[in-house]
């Protein structure tokens, strides 16, 4: 339960005077033959713009708001009541108190809001919690379970009829509730400040809005948790959560950590096999050495492998050592609320069927609803070149398609080749176009040897990334896959032209368009992609996997909200 504070003898009194008295280029294609191209309805498919920025995390720019759009005329000057004049004189101490930029723009939005409602309580009535409140109060208690830190806002005791204490108290709460909002929609953390690959935008509610709607809501409590993302893959997390703090105490108790040594394989014995065994609680029958990592230890063993994304041997190595004892509880949550956050970044709609692709997996699944109707392997992008993270719209393919060379790979990779050997390009097939300005434009044509492969799929971005086909197939077989420079390789590209484009289209109808000159293909509507970044999440069974954090993400946004680092 959260701390209830006491309004201050301060505010108190001055109240009372008072009253008396908030890497891949995006390439300009050459001409296209237009293969069955119907007319695709436009329809916008981003993600909400934030509402408003950070009271204290944040620098970016704040947003105009609908309801700051429309906020309603000053009222004119009138005679405050005693109430009235107390709750005012709040407000202007909150004011007068020092703060950052944003935390000054949090107590303006406040202060708007009460002076559109005339300086009267929202949340008391008769010197009592009104039914909103208390609603609104039960949720506060449990901003726990999403995750959420309201000590700096938190939830106020109420005692006593004085007018300056119903001020104060109800202004604490609108504190509370609005941080609560603006913490659930995704406020605590800037995803621009972990990565400027990172252009997902949570939809920040801002703080009249909140106040407003739940407020008026008939269910101020189920109000405020939908501010929290309504996504099944954040609340398989959130339960996953309460479920190791409920087992935590056992959990640390088992997960001793478990000291380097040789790598195991079955009918091996070793010291460690008993702590092995306590991990995944399991006992050596009677007539069995303890000592002895045997078939049953190995099969369990190699479980948690493939669970974490690890060869599924059943050998102990040194990699498994270190994802066992990075499973401690404490670890384990940070890594779970730290992918919690960044759901917060994602659409709150992001389409009945879309695209997911979560980079530390190295999948990409389409979805309808809440069922996988495909799945395949990619290739992400190195560390050194990350590919985005961000949500567009996929509008059409190509197939047979160029691939014009950014301009960092010609200075970076092919320059320095140029200049041993003159013919470098030439004799690899590539075409070397001139531009004004005496540049020079590179591109690859068409064929089995193109990088891009057979085919790609567009959602025209500020990026210039998209979902490609690749002559490289063998890189598939690795468990590691960030190889490119930022776009994302596709296993099994035809048989995801055939997902997506839909009725009428089979993967043989679009291999039958391979050969010679590009060939576009739209998509009979816009589908929503979504490239994500969850090192945690609960699969299909309802098992918890965990990924290696190849960017560093996580390790960035538990850092940011004060978490294990």
């Amino acid at each position: 339960m959260s701390v209830r504070k006491a309004v201050s003898a301060t505010a108190i009194g001055l109240a009372l005077a008072l009253a008396n008295g908030f890497a891949c280029a995006q390439e300009a294609s050459p001409s296209f033959r237009v293969v069955n191209a119907p007319d695709s309805a436009s329809r916008d498919m981003q993600a909400d713009v934030p509402a408003a920025t950070a009271p204290v995390t944040s620098d970016r720019p704040a947003e105009v708001s609908p309801t700051q759009a429309q906020a309603p005329a000053p009222t004119p000057d009138v005679a405050l009541s005693a109430q009235q004049a107390a709750l005012k004189a709040v407000l202007d101490a909150r004011m007068a108190e020092r703060g950052t930029v944003q935390q000054r723009k949090f107590r303006e939005a406040l202060a708007a809001f009460y002076e559109a409602r005339q300086y009267a309580p929202v949340w008391i009535a008769d010197a009592k919690w009104n039914d909103k409140a208390s609603s609104a109060i039960a949720r506060l208690e449990r901003a726990g379970d999403d995750a959420l830190n309201l000590r700096a806002t938190p939830i106020p005791a109420l005692s006593g009829k004085d007018a300056a204490v119903i001020a104060a108290a109800d202004v604490a709460l609108s504190e509370s509730i609005a941080a609560y909002a603006r913490q659930a929609s995704g406020v605590r953390v800037d995803p621009l400040t972990i990565s400027k690959q990172i252009t997902a935008k949570p939809a920040v509610v801002d703080v009249a809005r909140a106040l407003s709607e739940v407020s008026s809501a008939a269910d101020a409590g189920a109000k405020l948790a939908s501010y929290n993302p309504q996504h099944a893959g954040y609340q398989h997390l959130r339960d996953k959560l309460a479920e190791l703090r409920h087992a935590a105490p056992a959990i640390a108790q088992a997960k001793k950590r478990i000291p380097a040594g040789p790598v195991l394989k079955a009918g091996m014995r070793d010291d460690r096999v008993p702590l092995i065994r306590a991990r995944f609680g399991l006992t050596p029958t009677q007539d069995n050495d303890e000592l002895v990592y045997d078939t049953k230890v190995a099969a369990a063993v190699a479980d948690f492998q493939k669970q974490n994304g690890l060869p599924a041997s059943g050998t102990l190595t040194t990699r498994t050592i270190d994802a066992l004892s990075d499973g401690e509880p404490e670890r384990l949550e940070d890594e779970i609320i730290a992918n919690m956050e960044r759901w917060r970044w994602m659409p709150r709609d992001m389409g009945e069927e879309r695209i997911e692709v979560n980079i530390p997996d190295y999948t990409v699944r389409v979805y309808r609803g809440e069922t996988i109707i495909h799945q395949a392997r990619v290739i992400v992008g190195k560390p050194q070149t990350p590919t985005p993270i961000f949500s567009n719209a996929m509008q059409f393919l190509i197939v047979n398609p160029y691939w014009n060379v950014p301009p960092s790979i010609i200075k970076k990779e092919m320059l320095p080749k140029l200049k041993e050997d003159p013919d470098y390009l030439k004799k690899l097939g590539y075409e070397v176009i001139p531009q004004k300005g005496g540049g020079v434009a590179v591109r690859q044509p068409p064929g089995e040897r193109n990088a891009l492969g057979w085919i790609k799929f567009m959602f025209p971005n500020e990026h210039a990334v998209y979902l490609h086909d690749t002559p490289t197939r063998n890189l598939f077989a690795n468990g590691k896959r960030a190889f490119s420079h930022g776009c994302v390789r596709v296993d099994q590209p035809f048989a995801l032209a055939e997902i997506v484009l839909g009725e009428g289209w089979t993967e043989e109808r679009v291999k039958a368009l391979k050969g010679g000159g590009e060939r576009m293909v739209k998509m009979p509507r816009p589908l929503q992609i979504h490239i994500g970044y969850f090192s945690a999440f609960v699969d299909e069974h309802g098992k918890l996997q965990l990924r290696e954090d190849i960017y560093g993400y996580s390790q960035k946004v538990r850092a940011a909200l004060g978490l294990s680092a």
